[in-house]
């Protein structure tokens, strides 16, 4: 019994050391303190492009210009990632019932660099600017200002008429506003030489400082945290945008450390910036759309007038392979011509995936046989399943356009392929119909707003964009329900239909949308790229951006400033 007790006293001990040990061993809990973004710090960009005039009115074919400029200065109203329009300058705006007449509220705490409101006559002179025939801006753009009538209420009201419903209208209505009490005294056409272009003055978050220069080529542009921004000061305190002739200079000088960020990083420089263990890369869907144009219109290609045939040529398409290996994986699979990622666009949309022995079947199905004699390409009634394709001359389009060809004999078509510049192809064989199948790149830059009409109703079939001449009533009805209601519910809807009846017949097949890349180190807080619009959207949210911060007083290590 001794024995026995000694032995339960020794375990006893034993027991309470191990959990003394244990106790010791636990981690200390310490209180975990936010931080918070500080005002302060300098943000470089490498900018790929030159400086031409930093002004708004002036920089529509200068993307380098352009990033500046949306700093530099502010439009009535902006669009966010999901092509919904937010105020900007304006306050806010009501449209009437009938669709035609816009009154905007420009917001009373909104001033110039220079300390002046922004003011109606802003709004009004910037708007004359633009229609006169020596501003460089598309001629559509000028048109659509021709028939607008714009009106002053008053100091910080204004109103604009247009003759007839037009939903897109706010699309137009992100111009930067120019200061008519610095140039309305100066003729439009006087502007393009204007010493205004080489010191500006905005109404954005940024505030002109200064630029350098060496044998008379900008080099750089300095700007600095404009603080009465109607929007509230931006965290970093100066930004400086240096201009270098390509991406490869462009990542040499993030490399050398002479800036934190580059404005774009395209695919010749992507594999090295994702090696770069401090540069974080930012994405987003860029305003262009790739797909195949095919002639509905052409009595020599009944084929192209059978839905089944086209739905067989997209399943046929490994547009996932060409992505991944053309694109190296920079562009996102299109199932519909509305762009993903906005309030137009709808998810449950019908996803075509590839399957080429689905495709051999439909074609069979259809009728579609190759013949026991002579060559392996399909026919039926007589007709072979034999057409050209015409493609942009251009080294981003000839592995995609052999891509397509191997894609389409594989299931039984002869593709004969001719390369044509890009103007050529437009001019010679898009606008005339004088094409059988094309591969293109839409270009919707600077139009959030989804509306598909031009390219696919009825009514632009002869003189208009519709060029695969889709003549189909019920989708033209959706088209045209869209672009006149206000209401963007009952937009949303009419777009829903016409997306579901686009992935039902197929008039063109659509291929991917390429995505725009853009690196910026990691020190940069609070980065955030969405859905583009045009390249300049990457500093939608700029204001916000950090690199400083700041712990609150009190807490576990004192108050700090870290860079």
């Amino acid at each position: 019994m001794k024995n026995l007790r000694w032995q339960l006293l020794i375990v006893m001990l034993a027991l309470v050391a191990i959990g003394l040990l244990l106790i010791g061993q636990q981690p200390v809990l310490q209180e975990i303190v936010p931080v918070k973004p500080a005002t302060g710090g300098v943000y470089s960009e490498a900018i790929i492009g030159a400086y031409g005039r930093l002004n708004p009115a002036l920089d529509y074919y200068n993307p380098a210009d352009r990033d500046i400029d949306r700093l530099l200065y502010s439009g009535l109203i902006r669009f966010d990632d999901y092509g919904l329009p937010q105020g900007d300058l304006a306050e806010s705006w009501g449209i009437s019932q009938d669709g035609k007449v816009y009154n905007f509220s420009i917001r009373s705490n909104a001033v110039w660099h220079d300390g002046e409101p922004v003011t109606s006559d802003d709004i009004l002179y910037t708007v004359g600017v633009m229609l006169d025939e020596s501003i460089p801006l598309p001629e559509d753009i000028k048109e659509i200002w021709q028939q607008v009538e714009v009106k002053k209420l008053d100091e910080k009201t204004l109103q604009f008429i247009l003759p007839e419903p037009f939903a897109p209208f706010l699309d137009h209505l992100t111009f930067g506003i120019l200061p008519s009490h610095l140039l309305g005294d100066a003729a439009p056409q006087d502007l393009v030489e204007a010493p205004f272009n080489l010191n500006p003055v905005g109404s954005g978050p940024y505030a002109f400082e200064g630029l350098t220069s060496t044998d008379g080529r900008v080099d750089s542009v300095v700007l600095s945290a404009f603080e009465d921004y109607f929007l509230g000061r931006p965290f970093i305190d100066q930004v400086v945008m240096r201009y270098y002739p390509d991406a490869p200079s462009a990542l040499a000088a993030y490399q050398n450390g002479d800036v934190l960020g580059i404005s774009e990083a395209t695919l010749d420089i992507l594999s090295v910036v994702l090696k770069e263990a401090e540069l974080k890369l930012y994405t987003g869907r860029e305003p262009y759309l790739s797909l195949v144009y095919l002639n509905l219109d052409d009595p020599a290609l009944p084929f192209f007038q059978d839905a089944a045939v086209r739905r067989a040529m997209l399943l046929g398409l490994n547009r996932q392979w060409m992505v991944d290996r053309l694109l190296s994986g920079q562009a996102i699979v299109a199932h519909s011509p509305i762009f993903p990622g906005t309030w137009a666009y709808y998810e449950d949309v019908e996803k075509v995936e590839y399957d080429p022995e689905k495709a051999i079947a439909l074609l069979k199905e259809n009728g579609y046989t190759v013949p026991a004699e002579g060559n392996n390409v399909r026919a039926k009634d007589g007709v072979a399943l034999a057409f050209d394709l015409v493609y942009p001359d251009d080294p981003r389009f000839t592995p995609l356009a052999e891509a397509i060809k191997r894609d389409w004999e594989k299931l039984g078509m002869a593709v004969n392929l001719k390369p044509a510049p890009y103007e050529e192809l437009v001019q010679a064989y898009l606008e005339p119909r004088n094409y059988q199948a094309a591969l293109v790149e839409l270009n919707l830059a600077r139009s959030p707003d989804p509306d598909p009409y031009p390219f696919w109703d009825q009514a632009q079939i002869t003189g208009g964009q519709n060029y695969a001449q889709w003549n189909d009533r019920q989708a033209s009805e959706y088209l045209e329900r869209g672009r006149i209601t206000v209401d963007v519910g009952e937009r949303a809807k009419a777009y829903r239909n016409f997306q579901v009846r686009f992935a039902a017949e197929l008039p063109a097949l659509p291929l991917f949308y390429p995505v725009y890349s853009y690196a910026v180190d990691a020190q940069v807080q609070n980065v955030r790229i969405g859905s583009f619009f045009e390249a300049s959207d990457r500093f939608n949210n700029f204001a916000s951006w950090y690199l400083v911060t700041k712990r609150p007083v009190g807490g576990a290590s004192g108050p700090t400033v870290t860079p």
